[in-house]
Formats: structure tokens, C-alpha cells, sequence
């Protein structure tokens, strides 16, 4: 993907989801095309749109190249309250079937010349070209689904709002953890990941960003500790990694604090030393077109230097989803784009061992026009032995 030099985070208008589908109609036209149809249906999760919609779930969208949003939702009542569009047709009219929709609802328009989305599977691109003979079908991966991307990694006003209120939630809570940690509290992994969802959801929250990870010293040394949680202490004696986010109005902020307890060995105090070095030197390069691919390479380069090579990815744009462009990794085949303001992106250097266990700081940053902004106050919390 790509993005204009210089492009700054984008207004937010009164009503932010015309103005989104707005930019994306103007693609339609220049495409040559009539309509784009996008789905978020279990087995068919699309978080494009709710980014087009407000509408949170389960509904098939047909943006036509006026501007204007035909929503289908399962839900016609949550839509009324939620979404903000032109119009809203019950799913249940159509027997709940996406192609007996899509047959009733396109010839009915006139809208002959329609893009699929890419994350619709092959089985159903068949199913739905069957069923629409009159209609040219398109479904690619460089088409409208990679253009919302685009859009999508650089926040507008609306958005940053509703992320700056995801990351001071997340403070809170990671605060109020520490706190009680830091005053004998000596939970069970499953205590603590409970904790956190019950404060987060009565301070406003949606729920959690994703299911959190609370690992004590015993299973820290996974990147991701599987189960999420268990019955284990957290806290304990060594390295205990909590991986955690909320969700705000669809926005989702992702941090991991790392509690340690001594007294550490030679190795974990290395490990300590790395993962605070490796933090602070790829911090200083998140800027304005910044390279991620070159970031993430430079830590890589560093941790194995080290003697700590890093398995995972150096971080990971947030949104609507938890993990969505642009990547800071040296892992996927597509270059990246150049960072740019307006974008948010994790943070999350870690180094792991089978034996002393893992050790991770991730914090959620803001690229701003001079620079960056770190929108969350993960840290590395030491505790008395």
C-alpha cells in the first residue's frame, strides 16, 4: 500500500462515515465501477464496515458510486440505533441468504458493474456469479478492500478520539493492576485477565480489545501463553507477561507490561537490559516517513546481536482491529508503506527463553506531523522480591 507524502490525519466531519464512503465512491467512479459490496457475517468478519457504517456487526453493505449505503443488516433494530446510512432493509427479507439479496437488491438499482470484496472465499465469488448473470463481477486483491486499508491506516479526528479513549482506559487499568500487584495482591492468571475485563466494561468499554494474556513466570517464555490464562500465579518470582487492550466504540488499544520480581539471574537481568534498549532505540526512529520494514530490521539486527533474536514482529498498526496495516516487520512479502501521520502503530519488542522466561514492553504511538506520540504508559514493573 501507499500513501501520499505528507498527508496528515484526516478532519472528522459531522457525520464521518459519509465522508469515508465519500472517498471511496470517488475510487468506484475512477474504477469504472457501479457499486462495492462488503459483508460482516460470522465466518465473514469485515470491520470495514463499521469503519463505513457505525454499524458494529453482522450486515452486507452495498456502497454504490454515489456515495450513498444500502445496509442489510440481521439486526434491523440495532442498526436503526446505530448505523448511518441511506437506507436499511432487514437480512430476514431475503431468507438470510447473501446471494437472494444480492439478486433482488442489484438489478433493482441498475447496478451492473460490482465489486466483490477480496475477504468474500472463492466458493462464494462462484456461488454469487452464478446467481447474478447480468452482472460483471470483480473480485481482487488490489481492489477496493486493499483501497479501505489505505484509508483506514491513517485515522481521522473521530477515530484518534475514540483511540485516545481506549489508551487512557487502558492506563487505568493497567495502573489500578499495578497497584494492588504492587501491594500484595498475588493473583492467578485468570483472576487478573477477570479483573480487567470487569473494570473495563464498567468504566464504558465494549469489552476487551482481544482476549488477554496474563502469564506468570512459569509460561512467560511463550509469545503467546496458550491457554490465554490459567489457574497459574501471576506475579511470582521471574517475569509475569500481561498482553492486554480494550475496545472503545470499535477501537482498540494493545499494550503488554511485564511484571518483574527478583531477584533475577545474570540471564534475566540481560533479557531486562535488552528489551529496555530495543524499546528505546526503535522508538526514536517512529516518525514521519519512517521505513517499518526498516525499523523492525534494525531492531531484528539488534536483539540477535544480542544473543535474543526476536520471533515475532517489532509491532503492528491498531484500529478497528487489533492487528491491521501498516506492520513494522521484516516478515511479509508486501513492502510497507512509509509511516505517516495519522497513523497508530504498536511498539513491542520481547525476548523469550525456555528457561528464565519472556519479557515484553508494548505501548500504542501516534505518528503526529514532527514526530510520534505515545498514547499509553506500559513499563517494565519491578517488585519487591
Amino acid at each position: 500500500m501507499s500513501a501520499e507524502p505528507g498527508r496528515e490525519p484526516r478532519p472528522a466531519p459531522a457525520d464521518p462515515y459519509r465522508a469515508r464512503r465519500r472517498r471511496l465512491a470517488d475510487w468506484l467512479v475512477e474504477q469504472g465501477l457501479e457499486a462495492a459490496v462488503l459483508a460482516d457475517f460470522e465466518g465473514l468478519r469485515n470491520a470495514s464496515v463499521r469503519y463505513l457504517t457505525g454499524h458494529p456487526m453482522d450486515a452486507l453493505l452495498v456502497l454504490a458510486a454515489s456515495g450513498e449505503a444500502l445496509l442489510v443488516p440481521w439486526d434491523v433494530s440495532l442498526a436503526e440505533r446505530r448505523a448511518r446510512v441511506e437506507e436499511i432493509l432487514p437480512y430476514t427479507r431475503f431468507g438470510r441468504s447473501l446471494a437472494q439479496a444480492l439478486k433482488e437488491l442489484l438489478p433493482a438499482r441498475g447496478l451492473s458493474r460490482v465489486e466483490l470484496s477480496a475477504a468474500f472465499p472463492h466458493p462464494l465469488v462462484r456461488e454469487l456469479a452464478a446467481a447474478l448473470p447480468g452482472i460483471r463481477l470483480e473480485c481482487r486483491d488490489d481492489g477496493f478492500d486493499e483501497h479501505v486499508a489505505e484509508l483506514r491506516a491513517i485515522k481521522d479526528e473521530a477515530e484518534l478520539e475514540a483511540l485516545r479513549a481506549a489508551c487512557r482506559l487502558t492506563d487505568e487499568l493497567a495502573e489500578a493492576a499495578g497497584e494492588r500487584l504492587a501491594g500484595g495482591w498475588c493473583p492467578s492468571e485468570t483472576e487478573l485477565a477477570l479483573f480487567l475485563e470487569a473494570e473495563a466494561r464498567s468504566r464504558g468499554a465494549e469489552g476487551m480489545a482481544f482476549e488477554t494474556l496474563a502469564a506468570g513466570p512459569k509460561r512467560s517464555f511463550a509469545i503467546h501463553a496458550f491457554p490465554p490464562y490459567t489457574a497459574a500465579p501471576f506475579g511470582a518470582k521471574g517475569f509475569s507477561i500481561l498482553d492486554f487492550g480494550v475496545c472503545w466504540e470499535g477501537y482498540r488499544s494493545d499494550v503488554t507490561l511485564t511484571v518483574i520480581r527478583g531477584p533475577l539471574s545474570a540471564r534475566q537481568e540481560r533479557m531486562r537490559e535488552t528489551v529496555t534498549a530495543a524499546y528505546g532505540r526503535a522508538l526514536a526512529q517512529v516518525k514521519p516517513f519512517a521505513d517499518p520494514r526498516g525499523i523492525a530490521t534494525d531492531i531484528d539486527r539488534f536483539l540477535e546481536e544480542a544473543g535474543f533474536p526476536m520471533p515475532h514482529g517489532l509491532g503492528h498498526g491498531i484500529g478497528l482491529e487489533a492487528h491491521e496495516a501498516p506492520y513494522l516487520s521484516t516478515r511479509r512479502a508486501a513492502p510497507p508503506p512509509l509511516l505517516q501521520p495519522g497513523m497508530v502503530v504498536t511498539i513491542e519488542p520481547g525476548v523469550y527463553d525456555p528457561e528464565a522466561g519472556g519479557i515484553r514492553l508494548e505501548n500504542d504511538v501516534l505518528i503526529t506531523a514532527d514526530g510520534h506520540e505515545v498514547l499509553t504508559r506500559a513499563r517494565l514493573l519491578a517488585m519487591e522480591a
